[in-house]
């Protein structure tokens, strides 16, 4: 994908409202806008910083939606409760 395709895109899901925007396509212009601030800067483990973002703030909303059943929460999330527990303490939820 090239960046006026990129472009057109991130100005196609800024002008959405919230409501109607995916998750992808808020993933897709906050990475847009990251890119843009680092101005060419060199930058390294992007993946690690996006999983780091995304999975706290995941998990605070699944652990609120199950009012805080870690056994409900892990089988939402597809993931074992000790892998859950070992998430949550790393992100300090627990």
């Amino acid at each position: 994908m090239d960046n006026n395709t990129l472009n057109t895109q991130v100005i196609h899901t800024e002008n959405m409202d919230v409501k109607e925007r995916t998750l992808r396509d808020s993933v897709q212009v906050s990475m847009h806008n990251y890119f843009r601030q680092l101005d060419g800067q060199p930058v390294t483990d992007v993946y690690q910083m996006v999983l780091a973002e995304i999975e706290a703030p995941l998990f605070e909303a699944v652990m609120t939606y199950t009012r805080d059943n870690q056994t409900k929460a892990s089988e939402l999330l597809g993931l074992n409760r000790g892998t859950l527990r070992k998430k949550l303490k790393q992100y300090g939820l627990l």
